[in-house]
Order: structure tokens, then sequence, then C-alpha cells
């Protein structure tokens, strides 16, 4: 009843243990993930084709399905050096308050001053960047976590970082916005009258509060016609996930050393990135027959990709220019409701993490947003950290978890991720104080709108 302290209540690793290799789990993936197409002729892209788009050694770690390790550049550990290794902790505090047999462990990524996980990506796809001497990178950034990361990245590289913002994010979140532009960030709340993308959305849409989606395109648009630029993610892509899996590769370094092995993993899910990041080394014991671990993906129940949506072949922007990437879909058009406060608001997931789900190796659960808040508050008081809307889908799912080990008596060991500190969300959490914060949950006529919007060809949609 987590009264024993036998484990620490936090667990380090020390700076030498820290992992010096990425882990890529496509390496172990019977059924590999499906390749990105060019929207124009059906066909698998090139190298060169995504080289206009991304950076060429992020390209090379987009296509690797096949190298299990790959080193970590010492200029990049160095940088991990400041908030890494990052602390995994036992939630004795919540184990006590739900009087559960359960043990609770969540891996901690909001020790740094962008507040998540996203930085880990951010620095690793900036210095990729500057390493090819380019003036700089443009990016999309929903509650502004990612944004917040790559302008601390580009900052310490001394690159050029255009961002473009969820309206309503940029609306809601203004200090999450500020603190990109004190790191020399240009934000520009999306849809934006400074693209032709953004323009054209703007007219068949006008008011729209914004979307992933359309982020996306004038991020990629700005990008492809601006000399030096690239376009870089913070979700979602191979690379992203590859470069997150620092996340996992400490946990279960943290964990075995201390002979702990976690039963059920639970992280929420948006694009992909924290989650496929915590899971990766479990799945791959999972995939290789080493061990079994039961995973759970939770998203809003608002924008539910892998519980309401489809596997297809899909844009990933909504002004359908990027690639067609094979994942659970919503349809690129499909744009979450305004009153949704928590972030994970992309309309697609992860084509690895789809690819998994798949093939049945995770399951995947949707969530409501005031009880995704209740559950943050409960968390909030007993352990003292302030969640994230977005990890608190993950902490809502653990509680449960708990509590039905609780009922059953099963001493099972759970493990969540805590992607990052909610400090910049109190708009949502005034929200959800004051009662006016409300559930959506799309109709099945709301989710056709962008089911219909899918290309259509032969293969897809099956």
């Amino acid at each position: 009843m987590g009264s024993d302290y036998k484990i620490p209540y936090k667990i380090y690793l020390e700076e030498s243990e820290m992992p010096t290799h990425w882990y890529n789990v496509r390496a172990d993936m019977k059924n590999k993930p499906a390749p990105l197409l060019n929207p124009g002729t059906l066909q698998p892209m090139t190298a060169q084709e995504l080289g206009g788009v991304f950076c060429d050694e992020l390209v090379k770690q987009e296509m690797d399905d096949d190298t299990r390790l790959i080193e970590i550049p010492e200029e990049i550990r160095n940088f991990y050096r400041m908030y890494r290794p990052a602390p995994l902790v036992r939630a004795y505090c919540l184990e006590k308050a739900l009087g559960t047999p359960a043990k609770i462990y969540y891996k901690f990524e909001g020790n740094n001053t962008s507040g998540s996980h996203k930085l880990n990506s951010a620095i690793a796809q900036a210095y990729y960047a500057k390493k090819q001497g380019l003036k700089g990178v443009t990016t999309e950034t929903g509650a502004g976590q990612w944004g917040t990361a790559l302008s601390m990245a580009c900052a310490y590289l001394d690159l050029d970082c255009k961002v473009y913002m969820v309206k309503v994010s940029y609306e809601q979140k203004p200090f999450r916005r500020e603190v990109m532009r004190t790191y020399g960030a240009e934000v520009t709340p999306s849809p934006s009258d400074t693209t032709e993308v953004g323009r054209k959305i703007l007219a068949e849409h006008p008011g729209t509060t914004g979307s992933l989606g359309c982020a996306i395109s004038e991020a990629v648009e700005v990008a492809v016609t601006n000399e030096g630029y690239r376009y870089v993610l913070g979700s979602v892509l191979n690379q992203v996930l590859l470069h997150q899996s620092i996340i996992g590769v400490e946990t279960k370094l943290a964990m075995d050393k201390y002979g702990i092995r976690p039963d059920i993993i639970i992280g929420c899910a948006g694009g992909g990135s924290n989650l496929g990041g915590l899971i990766s080394p479990f799945m791959g014991e999972k995939l290789r027959g080493e061990a079994d671990y039961r995973i759970i993906a939770v998203e809003p129940a608002s924008c539910p990709s892998f519980t309401r949506g489809v596997f297809a072949y899909d844009f990933c922007d909504t002004g359908m220019i990027c690639p067609l990437a094979k994942m659970y879909t919503l349809g690129s058009g499909f744009i979450p409701s305004p009153n949704h406060a928590g972030g994970l608001r992309f309309h697609g997931m992860s084509a690895i993490l789809s690819q998994l789900y798949h093939d049945g190796y995770m399951e995947a659960r949707a969530v409501e947003q005031t009880e995704v808040f209740r559950a943050a508050e409960q968390f909030a008081r007993v352990e003292g950290v302030l969640p994230a809307p977005e990890s608190s889908h993950a902490i809502k799912a653990a509680i449960d978890e708990a509590l039905k080990c609780k009922e059953t008596g099963e001493e099972k060991t759970i493990l969540f991720g805590l992607t990052g500190t909610g400090y910049f969300d109190m708009v949502a959490y005034e929200q959800f104080h004051n009662g006016t914060m409300t559930d959506y949950i799309p109709t099945d006529e709301d989710l056709q709108v962008g089911f219909d919007g899918i290309p259509k060809f032969p293969g897809n949609l099956q």
C-alpha cells in the first residue's frame, strides 16, 4: 500500500549511465510501418524528394527500418546533460490516496524550461539543421510545448525559428507564446494570411480556430519556398519517435537497476512521440518474444484517432501538400472542437504506433476531458506536480488501473509517462474549476466529414 520505502521516491541514473544510442523499434517489427507516399504518383517517397522538406540526416533516420541502435552525437548528449537523466518517480502518495496495492511509477519529463519531453527531439533536429549549414527551420505547434522546445534548441544553436501555432492555442496560451518569443522565435497564429495555403483555408473555413493539420501546411509551405530552411516536426514521424526513445531506454535502465518490471505501461497519445518514446525498449522485448507487457495508449474522446479512426493512407496536413502516411486517422480535414483544451489534437497517429496497434501489440482508450482534469487535480494535490493536460490522460488511465487492482487485490506495477508540466495551461484549469469546461464527443456524422476527405485509390480504405 505504498508504505514500504525500499524503492527511492526518485530514481536517477548516474550521468555516466546515460544512454549513448537511440533505439529504433522498427528494426524489431515484423510488419514495418508503411512508407510515406508521394501524393502525386502514389509511389514511396525517395530520399531526394524528402530532402526538399527535411534535413538530410533526418531523412536517413526517417527511412531506416533496420538499424536497431543509432548513436546519439556527442553534441546532443552534452545538451541532454543539462536536464537528463530524467527521474523515474515512485508515486507513493498517490498509491496511499487510492488505497491500492498497485505500485505506480512515472517517468517525469518536465524538468527543463520547455516543460516537456519535446526538447529531446527538438535539439536533435536543430542540431542536424545546423550541421547541414541551414539558416533556420519552420514548424507547427498545438498546445505550444513543441514550439517552446524548438525555440530553445534554435536559440542554443543560433538558428532562425518560425512557428505556426494553432490559433485557438495562440489565443488561450499567451504565456507559452511569449516563452517562444523570448527564445527568438517568430510565432504566427494558424491559419494565417501569410501563406497561400493559409489564405485558402481561411476562405473555405471563415472563423476557424485552426488545427495542427492547418499549421503543418503553412510551416511546410514556408520551408519549401525559402532558401536555407527546412521543416521539422515534433511528433508522428519515425525520426521523432527515434529521438524520444531516450525516455524509454532511461526508464528501463532505471527499472532494471532496482529489479522493477512493469505489468502495465501507459502513455497519452496525440501524434505518438511520448508514447512511442516511453514504450520503445519494452515493445522491443515484446516484439522479440523476450517479455510481455500490457501497453495502453490514451487519447482524448474529442480527437479519437485510434479508437474511432480508420487505418489508411492520409495527408498529414489540412492543405494536402505533405506526403501520405498510413496511419489511424480521422481525416486531414478534421478540426477538433475549440473547447478541447488538452492538446493531443492531431487528426492522425504515428505510422509506427498505428502498425503496432493494428497488429495487436497495444490497446487504446479514449477519455473525456473533464475526467482528465479531475485526475490531474487529484494527482497534483498528492504528488506535488501540476501535470500538463496531455500527461493527465495517462494519469487518468493509471488511476483507473490502480483502482481495478484495489478491487481485485492484484499487486500490479503500473508505469506511465508524465510528459510535462501544466503551468502554461492555467486557462484550461480555470475553465475546469469554474465549471465552464464541457466534454465534446464527435458524432459519427462529424467524423464522416473527415473520412470523406481521405484519398481514395486502390487498396486504401479497405
